[in-house]
């Protein structure tokens, strides 16, 4: 995938069509300091802002390959073009963590994105883990990354309140401590 080409054009149709979005997964990650590979893009959208997405996407020739109420996923023909998955927020939570998205620098400044913070990101893991428990190996890997490099700066009683959510609380203790790495 060409990310910057794929991405000037979807942050110029999400801009013209004032879509609620935030970029989410492993390109997020790495925006954060995460080393992550990633082949595609994840999006977190307002659900009333899936139609306007919609229409991006195939003005852009993307063909829709799935969609629910919670996610549409996306992809080109075109090999530089690849997939785009898409969260539709409609959840209080899941709201909020587009309120609280923030505008990030990429491409040395070539473009800006608006993305969750690491807290969302890692709300976001632990909701993967609680629901696939084969992920918790990699994505505990990141969770403890995003603490580590971010730790003066997070909001801990968000995160505590994820961890709770999921039923994770001793897993939160090990990595505040950082016992996990």
């Amino acid at each position: 995938m060409d990310f910057k080409l794929v991405l000037e054009k979807l942050l110029s149709g999400f801009r013209e069509r004032d879509i609620r979005y935030a970029l989410m997964g492993g390109f997020a990650m790495g925006l954060w300091g995460g080393s992550r590979s990633t082949v595609d893009l994840d999006f977190l959208v307002h659900r009333d802002d899936a139609g306007k997405v919609h229409n991006v996407m195939t003005g852009l020739g993307y063909d829709r390959l799935h969609h629910t109420e919670n996610v549409s996923q996306y992809a080109s023909p075109l090999r530089s073009f690849g997939g785009i998955d898409f969260i539709h927020a409609f959840r209080d939570a899941s709201l909020d963590m587009l309120k609280r998205a923030v505008l990030k620098d990429i491409f040395g400044g070539a473009l800006n994105i608006r993305t969750l913070i690491p807290e969302d990101i890692i709300g976001l893991k632990l909701q993967a883990v609680y629901n696939n428990p084969s992920r918790r190996e990699s994505d505990t890997e990141d969770i403890a990354m995003l603490i580590s490099r971010h730790e003066g700066a997070l909001d801990k009683e968000l995160l505590k309140q994820y961890f709770k959510l999921f039923q994770m609380e001793d897993l939160y203790v090990k990595m505040v401590k950082g016992d996990i790495k």
